[in-house]
């Protein structure tokens, strides 16, 4: 990281608000109870505060309902143990910047933040039916596309904009209708020891990032309906750079960790540590350019995930008409996984969609897959232990060996690990890719799996050193349109000569 970004954090963590002056809401006109709409008087305390230069806007213990709100610079919102924020539940009490409606905005505010152990409540599911009944009374135009309003029509909790120097700390955000939380172009922000309880609808991702610079997310707890820790880039001019995610704990019913699906800038200088993952419907890791950016100094490592529907998937796509991006320089270790053999998020109100219908497979292997002339370089694995629960049927799903040429490309779908239906094996799936390490590898099924563990396509210059396959059965590794292959200490329980087959 740059000297500038740790600098940079010291003025907004150590003291930034310690003198500062303290206005409280209830000062202003503010009554709890959860029937007074306060928006107005929690306003004039934000405005009170920034006319002076700055200070602490207090919401004690109470719930305090509310409509929109917007931060202004040298303003901490700080939230009292017992405060509860309760989002009002009429659209028409919401407020946009130039993207989405939210409970709180801000945008080209400086030194701006949200702290205490009070919570932030969305009211979601009944706010996302109102707008529902919107759409249908002719208020709101909105093809309700699967039965749900338009994510822009569904109020987030946060949307922080084009703001330099974001404290978000200790809160508990809940029950959003959309998005929980969004930064978009911020510069030096930091989220730390943050509680996300966010299964009230549809599109609940627990936090969003997109296109910041210098950031700091480290101590957090996420439960959430869609992706866990969502990184995006929706600037083309821009990207996420210089990113530090550390010490938290995730469950998702999509992906815990996500790069992309909007990639039209790219990821930078992202270093991810020391994550527990459970209950997650899809990855554990998922990194994806499919909209021309580029993908660079990537390193993830330390992370455990239980009951989990897929360890990692890397994908290079070309979803827009422009020319595909790049992926450049990824390096994961050590990771441990348990794949389940049946759904991950089972029981939860709000579970992954049945994928089955439209692409049946078997249980997913890692995924690392380019595109035909558009190579993923430079992918280190170290250090990866993942258990597959296995038992596939080929009455269910079936790719043979000889039909390879089958699997599709799918260039310009949304990216998902399931996007290429069945896949020939069980462990490890490559396509088109170069540069690849693979080092102190072992995955295993819990009940047999008919597929090789590992299937290589379009591949040049692998390595392979010390990978273990203790269940499996001849051929192992396939390898087709393979060159600068490499294996160095391989442990099946069939004999090298069979293990390995070149097509």
């Amino acid at each position: 990281m740059q000297k500038k970004f740790g600098l940079a954090f010291l003025s907004v963590v150590f003291g930034l608000y310690a003198n500062a002056q303290v206005f409280n809401i209830k000062d202003y006109g503010a009554v709890a109870g959860g029937q007074t709409l306060n928006s107005e008087a929690i306003q004039k305390t934000i405005d009170a505060a920034a006319t002076k230069g700055g200070g602490k806007v207090v919401v004690p213990a109470g719930i305090f309902l509310t409509g929109t709100i917007r931060l202004k610079s040298g303003v901490e919102l700080s939230l009292d143990k017992d405060a509860v924020l309760l989002g009002s539940t009429n659209l028409s009490d919401y407020q946009k910047n130039d993207r989405w409606y939210a409970m709180i905005l801000a945008d080209k505010q400086n030194n701006i933040a949200i702290t205490g152990y009070g919570t932030i409540d969305g009211q979601g599911k009944q706010l996302a039916l109102n707008v529902k009944k919107l759409v249908q009374n002719g208020a709101i135009v909105d093809p309700l596309k699967l039965n749900r309003p338009d994510e822009r029509f569904r109020p987030q909790l946060l949307e922080l904009q084009r703001s330099t120097g974001v404290k978000i700390q200790h809160v508990t955000l809940k029950n959003a209708s959309c998005w929980v939380e969004t930064y978009n172009l911020c510069t030096d922000l930091l989220i730390d020891s943050i509680t996300v309880q966010s299964t009230a609808y549809w599109n609940n991702d627990g936090i969003d990032i997109v296109d910041c610079k210098n950031v700091k997310v480290k101590n957090c707890n996420i439960n959430a309906a869609d992706d866990g820790i969502c990184l995006k880039s929706s600037d083309p001019t821009s990207s996420c750079e210089n990113f530090e995610i550390t010490n938290c704990k995730i469950r998702s019913s999509a992906s815990a960790i996500k790069f992309g699906t909007a990639s039209l800038g790219g990821f930078k200088n992202i270093n991810i540590d020391h994550i527990d993952i459970h209950d997650t419907y899809r990855n554990a890791i998922a990194l994806e350019i499919v909209d021309g950016g580029a993908m660079q100094n990537v390193n993830i490592s330390n992370i455990t995930a239980r009951n989990t529907g897929g360890a990692i998937f890397i994908r290079l796509g070309q979803r827009r008409a422009v020319k595909p991006g790049s992926i450049n320089g990824i390096h994961i270790s050590n990771v441990n996984v348990q794949i389940p053999k049946g759904k991950p998020d089972e029981g939860y109100d709000i579970a992954g969609p049945p994928e089955e219908d439209i692409y049946p497979h078997n249980l997913l292997p890692m995924e690392i897959v380019g595109l035909p002339d558009y190579n993923i370089h430079n992918v280190t694995l170290e250090n990866i232990n993942v258990t597959f629960g296995g038992g596939a049927d080929k009455k269910h799903a079936y790719v043979s060996l000889d039909s390879l040429s089958s699997i599709p490309e799918r260039k310009d779908s949304y990216p998902e690990f399931s996007m290429f239906g069945e896949l020939p094996a069980w462990g490890l799936f490559v396509r088109h890719a170069d540069g690849l390490q693979f080092k102190n590898i072992t995955i295993k099924y819990v009940e047999k799996d008919f597929r090789p563990a590992i299937l290589m396509d379009d591949v040049k210059q692998v390595a392979f050193t010390d990978l273990t396959i203790p269940t499996a059965d001849a051929p192992v590794i396939v390898l087709r349109g393979v060159e600068g292959e490499s294996f160095k200490n391989l442990k099946t329980p069939v004999s090298t000569k069979t293990a390995i087959v070149k097509k």
